[in-house]
């Protein structure tokens, strides 16, 4: 019993190893460097499954699996002669750095286009794309975007290499610029151009810094004589002041001393009023000097000034000449690019006007083409419809008159039989039928006679009896045809039950016709 239930349990542990031992071989991990690509059958409307970091259960024989790097690849691009906006030819060498984008959209195109590609391969088709984008970049752009500004040369490479790129599956990583040159040496003229402006401006930088200099010396200066005179002034001033007043005071002491009481009195008046004269004159010479030196300090300090002014506006008139001649020179220079630039422009519109005009042509020329097939097969189709048209109608008329016929035939031949095979008796019938509209011709005839006025001048009785007015009378009833007669006309003779006409009214008749 043991024996019997070990084998089950044996073989279910197993199965269930297997199992597991199978599905963990069937489990692919993906690394951080690569791409698990998994394709066969993935999905509904997918030629493959992309994943970038974990893993999956790879089914086999419906499913298998495959890895792509993502390690960036360095590409040298030997651009030369490129042609710039300008039509000059330039080299750009450059490098740019691609990679396998890990975008689900991007990846998925790497894995449609590079799935299983050497790295050689993958160079060689990412160069052929780079090229031609590169060279497209430099021929929207002049020298000077090219080579001044850097930054925006780069962004434009981004913006038309990147979508290409995506569009089997790589994308751009970064893009160095080396050295740009040219043969024809545009772009050294440019550098010498430059340089020399910097040297010219640095010589003004200088020049201006020189006459600030001078001209911040020459102010000191002034303005330390100024301040020195100004002081020299007043001391002197209070100096000569304090000898005056010592001078009057030593006089007054001697005169007061020496002089008698009277001879005091009547000299100090005197001495008193010629000091005070004296004093007084004294002062005003001071005064007068000093306001002579003030004045003539203040007229050295203005002259200063002016010189410094007229230094200054020499400096500036200088410094303004050169400004203006570097702005001639950039100037026509920026002129000298515009004619060049709109020389370019001009050529490229000419020839995208030219485009036009033969595209607008080879419009023109097919819509009048297209215009004039539809216009005969218009009137193919309406000749068709007309002539169908007829025909239907002519066909239409031809059966109703066929059918009136084959209508009347059948009439016709019945209403023989019913005269019993007798053709005249069955003409006979007919005409009797058309009797009534003969009778409606006959009145027709004589109603639209217009008789205004009828006159008769009765000569009394003819010889038959009657008057000559009723013999007009019946005379003009008689012209009509009679019944019988255009019976007779039709080879027809009427029933007896429409009356007869004898032979002999009938030989008057016709002898009477004849004498008429």
């Amino acid at each position: 019993m043991f024996d019997l239930w070990a084998f089950p349990i044996t073989a279910f542990i197993i199965l269930i190893v297997s199992t597991v031992v199978f599905l963990a071989s069937r489990y692919k991990r993906c690394p951080s460097d690569k791409i698990l690509v998994i394709y066969g059958k993935v999905g509904e409307g997918q030629s493959a499954r992309c994943i970038h970091g974990g893993g999956t259960l790879v089914w086999p024989l419906i499913q298998d699996y495959s890895y792509m790097s993502l390690t960036p690849i360095t590409i040298g691009i030997p651009l030369q002669k490129a042609l710039s906006m300008q039509n000059i030819r330039i080299n750009v060498p450059s490098t740019f750095t691609i990679g396998i984008s890990t975008e689900p959209a991007i990846m998925n195109n790497a894995a449609e286009r590079l799935l299983k590609l050497d790295q050689s391969s993958v160079e060689e088709m990412a160069k052929e794309i780079i090229f031609g984008q590169l060279r497209l970049t430099v021929a929207s752009l002049t020298i000077e975007q090219i080579n001044q500004d850097r930054e925006s040369f780069l962004e434009s490479i981004r913006k038309n290499v990147t979508p290409e790129l995506n569009k089997i599956g790589l994308y751009l990583i970064n893009v160095n610029i080396t050295d740009i040159t040219d043969e024809s040496g545009y772009i050294d003229s440019i550098g010498k151009k430059a340089a020399a402006e910097a040297i010219n401006q640095a010589k003004i930088d200088v020049a201006v810094q020189d006459k600030l200099g001078s001209i911040g010396h020459a102010e000191a200066t002034r303005e330390r004589d100024v301040r020195v005179a100004e002081n020299v002034a007043s001391a002197e001033k209070g100096k000569k002041k304090a000898e005056a007043d010592q001078r009057v005071f030593v006089q007054q002491q001697e005169t007061s001393a020496t002089i008698g009481e009277a001879e005091a009195i009547r000299d100090k008046d005197i001495r008193v009023a010629e000091n005070v004269a004296q004093s007084e004159k004294g002062k005003k010479k001071a005064e007068a000097d000093q306001r002579v030196f003030v004045q003539q300090q203040e007229a050295g300090a203005v002259k200063g000034e002016n010189d410094a002014k007229a230094d200054i506006a020499a400096t500036n008139a200088e410094l303004a000449v050169k400004q203006a001649e570097a702005l001639q020179k950039g100037e026509v220079a920026r002129l000298d690019a515009q004619v060049e630039i709109q020389k370019a422009q001009y050529r490229a519109e000419q020839e995208r006007l030219t485009a036009e005009e033969v595209v607008v042509s080879e419009i023109d020329k097919r819509k009048i083409e297209i215009a004039a097939e539809a216009e005969a097969e218009k009137v193919r189709r309406e000749a068709k419809g007309t002539a169908d048209a007829i025909l239907m109608k002519y066909e239409a008329e031809a059966k109703g008159i066929r059918q009136v016929l084959e209508s009347k035939a059948q009439g016709y031949q019945n209403l023989i039989k019913s005269c019993n095979g007798d053709a005249r008796a069955a003409a006979t019938l007919l005409m009797t039928e058309k009797i009534e509209e003969i009778v409606k011709l006959q009145i027709e005839a004589i109603k639209n006679i217009k008789i205004d006025k009828v006159t008769v001048w009765d000569g009394g009785k003819d010889g038959n009896g009657g008057t000559a007015t009723s013999n007009f009378m019946s005379g003009l009833i008689r012209s009509l045809p009679p019944l019988h007669d255009v019976a007779k006309m039709a080879g027809i003779e009427l029933p007896q039950y429409l009356g007869n006409i004898s032979e002999e009214k009938g030989k008057e008749k016709s002898a009477g016709k004849e004498n008429a």
